[in-house]
């Protein structure tokens, strides 16, 4: 494999545009822990959910996931400004009917289905729109950089809104914390207003024909590269097999293991500790051990780390080691996800970077639908440990992909292609 040549190393902190891009995501990602804690509380703790509603809650939550090649599709095609600011309001109007409705005595499982649905649709616009939105912000030799920073800023925002959720909904309730979630959502759009990229947003001759020609051409575009369809693979796997663990995963923690609001939060919050520290030592443990090396120690881990949570029982020794094993996982996890996200994103043209992104994110999110049916359907018939070890097993398929692959024998990034282009590290008109 040949190695891109030394460019200068510009920190992608010195783009102001990337400042305002992190803290948008920092801001929404913050909240968005602390509806991570209080909206499965405020279900099974409140709204007594029961476990068919628990995965519907995780299915319906799941299912705007498979609309992602349109919105890949559209953010290639638009400007990705206004789809980032317009899911960020979307997002905010949706949560703040939750403490209103509590309020008023109201609020019903169903009205949780909804806002899930409409707070995963303004995932999909965004993430679409933010991650094709990176490279034309920052040069390529400085996407692994770029990528570790973000990825450090969504750790310390998952762990300080763990931390901040478990707080607020033993103070105010699971409903009026989400509030917190609502202002966050609201700070990540004025932040979002502020960026200005170099480049093009869109490509405008593109817009002159059907956005399903657009989308097709992206897949064809996936299809033919090699290694990128092979961690696209692998991915997908993973996230399935997660996704089943992930539908019982607060309802397990909170019910059959015992755990409180606050220790299901400190648990998360330390998961993030082991993320953020992934994410700031990503680009070294690349350098010393190889871009390759480290994407497959990080699947390999993934299935390994479900171990004590499947022999775990009631108590504070095994909440202690749930939470060390979660970082682990996390640390690993973050640190494969940075590398094989910016090597994604130096191997694809710039012109199909939002629906190569969609298009990871709809054979990875959009299979969890899926998944969580799985899981309900799997519940009806076995108990909730087996399926956690249904979905821990499903997570070693994905590290055999990528021994099979090139991937295995990566040890630096890919020289860049000739016909791209590399962005000036400053501000441009937007």
């Amino acid at each position: 494999m040949t190695v891109a040549a030394r460019a200068p190393q510009t920190s992608s902190w010195a783009i102001p545009a990337f400042r305002y891009l992190l803290g948008s995501e920092a801001a929404s990602l913050s909240g968005s822990a602390v509806s991570t804690i209080a909206l499965p509380a405020l279900a099974v703790l409140e709204l007594r959910a029961t476990t068919g509603e628990v995965a519907m809650l995780a299915f319906l939550g799941q299912l705007p996931s498979t609309l992602a090649l349109w919105a890949g599709a559209l953010s290639d095609r638009y400007p990705k400004r206004p789809q980032l600011i317009a899911a960020d309001l979307a997002a905010a109007s949706a949560l703040a009917t939750i403490p209103a409705a509590a309020q008023v005595g109201v609020l019903t499982i169903g009205q949780l289905y909804g806002v899930t649905l409409v707070l995963s649709a303004a995932k999909v616009v965004h993430d679409a729109a933010a991650i094709s939105l990176l490279p034309g912000i920052v040069a390529p030799h400085q996407l692994h950089d770029a990528n570790a920073k973000l990825g450090a800023a969504s750790s310390v925002a998952d762990s300080a809104g763990s931390n901040a959720g478990a707080a607020l909904v033993g103070a105010v309730g699971p409903a009026r914390s989400v509030l917190a979630d609502v202002v966050s959502f609201l700070v990540s759009a004025v932040l979002v207003w502020r960026v200005r990229t170099p480049g093009q947003h869109a490509h405008p001759a593109e817009g002159r024909r059907g956005l399903g020609r657009d989308i097709a051409a992206g897949v064809r575009y996936v299809i033919g590269q090699p290694t990128i369809r092979t961690v696209i693979t692998a991915l997908a796997v993973l996230s399935f097999g997660l996704a089943i663990m992930n539908t019982f995963w607060a309802y397990y923690l909170l019910t059959k293991l015992g755990a409180s609001p606050a220790a299901f939060g400190v648990i998360m919050g330390v998961g993030g500790a082991g993320s953020l520290a992934g994410a700031l030592l990503a680009p070294r443990i690349a350098a010393r051990i190889g871009v390759g090396p480290t994407i497959i120690i990080g699947f390999a881990v993934s299935p390994l780390a479900q171990v004590p949570l499947l022999l775990a029982g009631p108590g504070r020794s095994w909440q202690i080691a749930l939470a060390v094993t979660l970082a682990v996982q996390l640390f690993w996890a973050t640190a494969a996800g940075t590398s094989q996200r910016s090597l994604r994103q130096i191997l694809c043209e710039p012109r199909f970077q939002g629906r190569m992104q969609a298009a990871s994110t709809t054979v990875t999110a959009g299979s969890r639908p899926l998944a969580a049916a799985t899981a309900g359907a799997l519940a009806v018939l076995l108990d909730v440990r087996t399926v956690l070890a249904v979905g821990a097993l499903l997570q070693f398929v994905p590290v055999a992909l990528l021994l099979a692959s090139p991937v295995r024998t990566l040890r630096d990034m890919p020289a860049l292609p000739d016909t791209v282009a590399v962005p000036p590290a400053r501000e441009g008109a937007s």
